[in-house]
């Protein structure tokens, strides 16, 4: 699991986004992702409680879960604030080992 609710990690977030915010809204010239951008919490896999860790965030965020575990893809909740969307993601190990099994020789081959 990669997110925490310490008050000083929500607190250096929040304060984190606001400057960014800040800082985008002073300089006009810095672009922006067109189609939004994504605040992803990753979950422990499926198999080991991810499942729970992500219905525990949909309940807190007002948000419906999306189970495409079995067509060989996530278990998640999203919730979208305009064009941010934040998303709490479990993987399953299965999609997990296909991830590494795929990646393994990259840059092992020169093309």
């Amino acid at each position: 699991m990669s997110y925490s609710i310490d008050p000083r990690t929500r607190d250096s977030f929040i304060t984190d986004l606001r400057a960014l915010a800040d800082f985008l809204a002073t300089h006009p010239a810095v672009p922006v992702p067109l189609h939004g951008a994504y605040v992803t919490l990753h979950a422990t896999s499926t198999e080991t409680g991810g499942r729970d860790q992500v219905n525990h965030i949909a309940c807190l965020l007002g948000a419906t879960i999306s189970d495409d575990t079995a067509s060989g893809g996530h278990y998640r909740a999203s919730r979208s604030f305009g064009s941010i969307s934040y998303d709490a993601v479990a993987i399953p190990e299965s999609c997990t080992a296909a991830h590494r099994a795929l990646t393994s020789y990259d840059g092992c081959v020169t093309p």
